[in-house]
């Protein structure tokens, strides 16, 4: 639960930043309308969340780094890595989950910016690879009659190499610009399998980039970023006619 109302109060605190950047411009006159500058290039940052994560969780290690470049107006082709060391404890079975993952895609931004704001709503579609090992540190064999009370934890070691997954990804999210060229981003990820190699006696409940697997093939994911950009031409506007 606290978990989830730090998400919320992230999202809240970047849809305030929208209204306080539109309440802040004023309309132009209709006399004198100045022509809307574009500007184009590469924004790069860093997921927080994971950054922060790997400070006060012990069984988590992980950095993610997020880029995108301006095609268009409304196109962006985007891309995020990152590498993840995690030790997930379930009733039955603790493991250690080590690997890279990429993603590359794009993102639409639905949002009309008044002027020359740059802010961000978006929704995109990622393609995501990941290489990674396994390691079965401990597990409870099950226990058909409990009469004699629990099975004790029994201790393995087992290592799985070489291993890859990829999946596909539905991308919504918003980058706001909070001080020149400087922008806050969240979004939220559903992500389905295509491919996923499975040690012969353990299931990958945990792919980097891809996180907890549900029903096998479904996850969820989001980023909370900050992120720069980097201009690298401009391109006018003519207003339109009345």
């Amino acid at each position: 639960m606290r978990l989830m109302l730090k998400y919320i109060f992230s999202l809240s605190l970047l849809m305030s930043l929208f209204l306080v950047q539109a309440q802040e411009v004023e309309n132009p006159k209709k006399d004198s309308i100045a022509p809307k500058v574009n500007r184009f290039g590469l924004r790069v940052g860093v997921d927080l969340f994971k950054l922060t994560r790997s400070l006060y969780d012990n069984d988590y290690k992980g950095i993610e780094f997020v880029g995108d470049y301006r095609l268009t107006k409304k196109h962006y082709l985007a891309a995020e890595i990152g590498n993840e060391n995690k030790t997930t404890d379930d009733p039955r079975l603790n493991f250690t989950t080590k690997g890279s993952y990429i993603k590359v895609g794009f993102d639409y931004n639905g949002y009309k910016n008044w002027l020359n704001m740059e802010n961000i709503i978006s929704i995109g579609l990622r393609y995501g690879v990941s290489t990674f090992s396994q390691e079965l540190n401990t597990y409870k064999t099950y226990n058909a009659n409990p009469y004699f009370g629990e099975i004790p934890v029994l201790v393995s070691g087992e290592k799985f190499n070489g291993l890859s997954a990829s999946w596909i990804e539905v991308v919504a999210g918003i980058k706001a610009k909070v001080i020149n060229n400087v922008y806050l981003g969240f979004s939220l990820r559903l992500n389905r399998l295509i491919s996923n190699s499975k040690p012969a006696s353990f299931d990958n409940l945990y792919i980097p980039g891809f996180n907890r697997t549900y029903d096998g093939d479904f996850g969820v994911g989001f980023n909370y970023t900050v992120s720069y950009f980097i201009p690298i031409y401009k391109k006018k506007e003519k207003p339109k006619s009345n």
